[in-house]
């Protein structure tokens, strides 16, 4: 099974530094996420404010992490984060750019 198929849940979360967080899931992994390289683009460049990033929570019906101005993220994405990072940073930047 390929890691995109796989349903996961968050079950906890912890800030642990500026864009950071702490994340556990249903599976029992526990995974730290550094969100500054891809907090660009318009849903998620306002969480560049850590007193909007700060303010996220688990959705109860979801199970995934949301802000306020409707930002989120797919589970699956966050557990298998370091997967992913790199590809999201690139994507990011090049929102970043055509924004300007």
């Amino acid at each position: 099974m390929d890691s995109s198929d796989e349903i996961y849940k968050v079950t906890s979360l912890k800030i642990v530094g500026p864009y950071t967080l702490e994340l556990g899931f249903d599976d029992g992994a526990i995974q730290i996420v550094d969100f500054a390289s891809v907090l660009f683009g318009e849903m998620l460049h306002p969480l560049r404010d850590l007193t909007l990033f700060n303010s996220v929570r688990i959705d109860p019906e979801i199970h995934t992490i949301v802000w306020a101005n409707g930002a989120d993220f797919d589970p699956a994405l966050l557990r298998h984060w370091e997967e992913h990072v790199d590809e999201l940073s690139r994507r990011a930047q090049e929102w970043e750019s055509i924004e300007r």
